[in-house]
């Protein structure tokens, strides 16, 4: 799946702040709310973007407010409510005042933001993923978002895979699930 670049881009900053900023669960090992929101929202934000600077504790925390309603979305997809799920993006789309705009900038070529100028760092990245994920979800590729099936994990990603059967977060996962089906086959044999 490739929307454009900007937008694929602005899709995986939701997943890494979602998984980044969320308590739950990781590969069958409790993750609480990060201790340091600014660092780990820095952190989310430059697996994405390397230069990205370093995001203040406030902001952090603003942001973690926003990984929290977009980890929404994701539940609400992998529990095959595209509804719930447009209801949120839309509602993060209004309270943002969402909006395109070109913008070049940094010596990257004209590129499309979605937000206005001058906003803060969350309600930036609050309109920008909310327009991401409304392109996802406005598309054939809505059921691409998703919440990790392997037991004790709930980490979220996005399928970018050609043939759109990811259940995983990770590979760590997959192997782990896949480890304990042969473990109980073997088992049973």
């Amino acid at each position: 799946m490739d929307y454009n670049s900007h937008t694929d881009a602005v899709v995986r900053v939701a997943v890494a702040l979602v998984n980044a900023l969320t308590p739950g669960e990781q590969r069958g090992r409790p993750i609480p709310a990060p201790a340091d929101a600014g660092a780990a929202a820095t952190e989310g934000l430059r697996s994405v973007y390397p230069a990205y600077r370093a995001v203040t504790a406030v902001e952090g925390a603003e942001l973690a407010e926003v990984a929290a309603r977009l980890r929404t979305v994701f539940a609400a997809v992998a529990a095959a409510d595209i509804d719930a799920a447009a209801t949120q993006v839309n509602a993060l789309l209004e309270e943002t005042r969402a909006r395109p705009l070109l913008e070049k900038h940094d010596g990257e070529p004209w590129h499309l933001h979605f937000h206005s100028r001058g906003g803060t760092t969350a309600g930036d990245w609050a309109a920008s993923c909310a327009t991401g994920l409304a392109v996802v979800l406005g598309s054939e590729f809505s059921d691409r978002l998703g919440v990790c099936t392997a037991p004790h994990c709930d980490r979220v990603y996005v399928d970018v895979s050609r043939n759109g059967t990811r259940r995983f977060c990770s590979t760590a996962c997959q192997n782990r699930v896949k480890t304990a089906a042969f473990r109980a086959r073997s088992k049973a044999g």
